[in-house]
């Protein structure tokens, strides 16, 4: 499901990352009192009354200036605009209104998008000075006072942001249909392989990296089930994106796995396994989705033996250790080699994500696992787990009630992982486990 995304914008220096930072709750973009230090675009989840969407702060606009850089930082706001569902005009009670903003006002306008107007630096508690009714002259409608330094308002911003986010609804493709996010670096093979499951040339091909600026979904219907690819720009390095409209390509892919079921990660066989792979897979690891390793380009391997393939797993098993569940299969998307097999992979992983057990299923394992190894214990006091339940899907997460949860040591958590995936055969999905203590009368 994709997240809304709710850009941040105005001239340069008004508070806009200071006010970013205190709505996401990190210190993600750089503050300093010096205008222009924010020239990328930085974007965080941010949830508020238990809805979600993307936050994303921009470099100041200047309308009117003939800046290189400046130009550039309006440019890559003017991209933030047109992706966005919702924009925060940020403004200066100490400045109040000036040429740019009357100038960014009427930008925002003519874009259609809805604007929410905030007057920052209104630090004083209380009723706002006379000068924060000048902001009406702006005709965005009624202007909100917040402080970004102290919090004050920040409350009644995210209100009226939660008014004009579109309702959260799946993506166009139909419900039966398989969310296939293909991800990885720069040139691996993503669109080849689009085009090749298609049967098509969907995606543009290029040897040139960064050739893929957005995600593109593609839909395919055959004898393994019915499955929407979607094609997303490479991630790379943070320090190796240069380009104003590459950057937001990375939002595009990471917000493709938020919206996926299955995220196969595309590697390039004669590049090896690099640290950048290692982060792409860490995040839809992170958004709990099923995986798959696609080695691409396995046509273009020299000398290869029949021990090739192996030792390349085993390495591979190194290199994906945070993974350990996660499949690997050796493709070549310009000859179509094992491409069907990886169909039959995507529908397998898929259904171990939503499997469910039953909790008489999970305690006659769970009693089992610990006559074969006893739980952990310290000074004396040993660890009880009273039962298991299954809370949810998509990943599979139990519920584990315990005497004390300081016992419960990661080891002892990875070998009962490691029991229900023998047992229940979930290969490509992770895992979570939440840990509940209860008293001993309670239980």
């Amino acid at each position: 499901m994709a997240k809304p995304i709710v850009a941040i914008v105005g001239r340069p220096n008004v508070g806009k990352s200071t006010l970013f930072n205190k709505l996401v709750g990190k210190r993600l973009s750089i503050v300093e009192d010096t205008p222009g230090v924010t020239r990328d675009r930085i974007y965080a989840e941010c949830e508020w009354l238990g809805k979600t969407f993307m936050l994303v702060d921009t470099g100041g606009i200047e309308p009117q200036s003939d800046d290189v850089i400046l130009a550039q930082m309006r440019r890559q706001a003017e991209v933030a605009i047109e992706r966005a569902d919702v924009v925060i005009l940020v403004v200066s009670l100490r400045d109040g209104v000036t040429a740019t903003d009357h100038d960014v006002g009427q930008m925002l306008m003519k874009s259609g998008k809805p604007v929410i107007l905030c007057v920052n630096k209104c630090d004083s508690v209380g009723a706002p000075p006379p000068e924060f009714y000048e902001f009406y002259n702006l005709g965005l409608g009624d202007p909100i006072a917040v402080s970004s330094v102290h919090g004050h308002g920040t409350g009644d911003l995210l209100d009226e942001v939660l008014r004009y986010l579109p309702e959260e609804k799946e993506e166009d493709a139909s419900d039966d249909h398989i969310k296939v996010a293909v991800i990885g670096k720069p040139n691996a093979g993503k669109s080849s392989l689009i085009n090749r499951m298609a049967g098509e040339e969907r995606v543009i091909v290029s040897d040139i990296a960064g050739t893929t600026r957005d995600a593109v979904d593609t839909e395919v219907e055959n004898e393994y089930g019915k499955f929407t690819f979607i094609d997303t720009a490479g991630i790379r390095r943070k320090s190796k994106v240069l380009d104003n409209i590459e950057r937001y390509s990375v939002l595009r892919a990471f917000m493709a796995v938020d919206r996926a079921d299955v995220a196969v990660i595309m590697l390039d066989a004669t590049a090896g396994f690099t640290e950048q792979d290692s982060k792409v897979a860490g995040y839809a690891h992170e958004q709990g989705k099923a995986c798959i390793v696609a080695v691409n380009k396995w046509d273009a391997v020299e000398d290869k033996t029949d021990k090739t393939m192996k030792e390349f797993t085993d390495k591979l098993k190194i290199d994906f250790s945070f993974m350990s569940y996660v499949p690997f299969i050796f493709i070549s998307a310009k000859t179509g080699q094992r491409v069907g097999k990886l169909y039959e992979m995507i529908q397998s992983v898929y259904e171990h994500n939503c499997f469910r057990a039953t909790t008489g299923q999970l305690n006659d394992l769970l009693s089992v696992a610990v006559a074969r190894v006893e739980p952990p214990s310290d000074k004396g006091k040993r660890l009880k787990i009273y039962y298991m339940t299954q809370a949810s899907t998509r990943p599979p997460t139990f519920v584990a009630f315990v005497n004390r949860r300081d016992l419960f040591h990661f080891s002892y958590q990875r070998y009962l992982e490691n029991q229900i995936r023998s047992t229940f055969n979930l290969d490509g999905t992770p895992i979570r486990f939440i840990i509940r203590e209860r008293d001993r009368n309670d239980a």
